[in-house]
């Protein structure tokens, strides 16, 4: 049996791992999503790390994290038991550096934009969070998605990273090949050249725990 810490990206929102938990327990794993205070302008990435470690217990093998969450999960490895770390669809931070400099440190702006033009879509238009998040997302999930969540506060995305290296933990890159948000070259580039890691490719958008839940079950049971 492994445990699975699930760490959420912006808005952090536990309900956002609810399609993949019962997958995984199915398998006979155990997994644990974690809610981070993503509204509360007080609390940045020691506070998140804190919420993580608190939520885990003395539990942790494997910590996966979404989007946002890729600031948070390296942080929690030196505190609890973890064996690998799965970034989905993540950001991945440099030493020193801001969530908020991550942007254009990484050209991710760029690579939407060349996404947007390849597949026909303005890169000018007002942002859509129906048109880079939910495309592939069932429309039922998208309506509770929408209906609920938290405002996310700019306060982690001004502190600078505060490892010196990333962790000395195995690390995965899953990332979707349809993500419009992230898009995959983009994210291939940046995972290696920060990372030395070779991105595996799923089916799905930005959101795949809504949107392919079980093709990334699968992919964390390997």
């Amino acid at each position: 049996m492994t445990t699975y810490i699930l760490v959420p990206g912006a808005g952090g929102d536990a309900w956002y791992w609810h399609r993949l938990v019962p997958l995984l327990e199915q398998r006979g794993h155990e997994a644990t999503a974690v809610g981070l205070p993503a509204a509360d302008d007080s609390a940045g990435l020691p506070e998140y790390a804190d919420t993580v470690v608190d939520a885990a217990g003395d539990r942790g093998d494997l910590v996966v994290a979404q989007s946002m969450g890729g600031l948070t999960a390296p942080l929690v490895c030196g505190r609890l038991p973890v064996a690998r770390l799965v970034l989905v669809n993540a950001m991945i931070p440099a030493p020193g550096e801001t969530g908020g400099d991550w942007w254009t440190n990484t050209g991710q702006d760029q690579a939407r934009r060349e996404c947007d033009r390849r597949e026909g879509r303005s890169p000018d238009g007002p942002f859509d969070p129906l048109v880079y998040f939910f495309h592939d997302v069932p429309e039922d999930i998208t309506a509770q998605a929408m209906a609920g969540g938290s405002p996310q506060s700019g306060t982690p995305f001004a502190q600078p990273w505060p490892l010196d290296a990333w962790p000395d933990v195995p690390t995965d890159v899953l990332c979707g090949s349809a993500d419009r948000f992230f898009p995959a070259e983009f994210q291939t580039r940046v995972a290696q050249q920060r990372l030395g890691v070779t991105p595996e490719r799923l089916p799905g958008g930005h959101l795949l725990a809504l949107s392919r839940p079980e093709a990334l079950a699968a992919a964390l049971n390997r």
